[in-house]
């Protein structure tokens, strides 16, 4: 007969009971779990694929789109990050943002874009806003945009974007080019105008 520690004891139907019983202490799991190692390998497998196949040594300056028919040049600078106009055959917009439409552009007769000088001046205060709270001189505003346009669009809509561009302070205007022979094949690059 086995020794048993003093203290209440219940009757045999709550003997059992995870309640009042010891049912509870014998329900209780450990807390070691095994782990299946082949399919945590593959899962890692898979993760490490996908971040190798999406990663790109200089980052993603420009965003392709279909809309958008880059032109192609020879001698060329690699692109850097700088806030991106994009002027396709329908619209213009700025960092993702829509400003208008490239055909009430055509209608007006103004030189300039009211609204992607706007959005172009806001962007600009934030950048400056945010360089003077962090007490950082040395990141001073240059005024560097890159201009992503169609190759079909037409020149007095890109003559009124880089003059929208340049009223609002940006005045190092880089235009997104694809680089043909003597450079890499269908590598995103800037053309800077001289």
């Amino acid at each position: 007969m086995a020794i048993k520690v003093p203290g209440k004891r219940y009757g045999k139907r709550l003997q059992h009971s995870r309640v009042f019983g010891h049912g509870a202490a014998h329900a209780k799991r450990s807390g070691y779990a095994d782990l299946l190692i082949t399919p945590l390998v593959d899962m890692f497998v898979i993760i490490v694929l996908f971040l190798i196949a999406n990663f790109s040594a200089t980052g993603e300056v420009l965003m392709m789109t279909k809309d958008i028919q880059l032109p192609e040049a020879v001698h060329v600078q690699e692109v850097e990050m700088h806030p991106v106009v994009m002027v396709s055959g329908e619209q213009v917009s700025v960092s993702g943002t829509i400003v208008g439409r490239v055909e009430d552009f055509s209608k007006d007769e103004y030189l300039n874009i009211p609204a992607l000088e706007e959005k172009l001046r806001d962007m600009k205060k934030q950048f400056e806003d945010l360089h003077a709270m962090a007490n950082d001189d040395a990141n001073t505003f240059k005024g560097d945009i890159n201009i992503q346009a169609h190759k079909d669009v037409e020149y007095a809509i890109i003559k009124r974007v880089m003059f929208s561009c340049a009223t609002a302070g940006y005045n190092n205007i880089n235009f997104a080019v694809l680089t043909t022979a003597g450079s890499e094949d269908g590598a995103t690059a800037a053309a800077t105008p001289h």
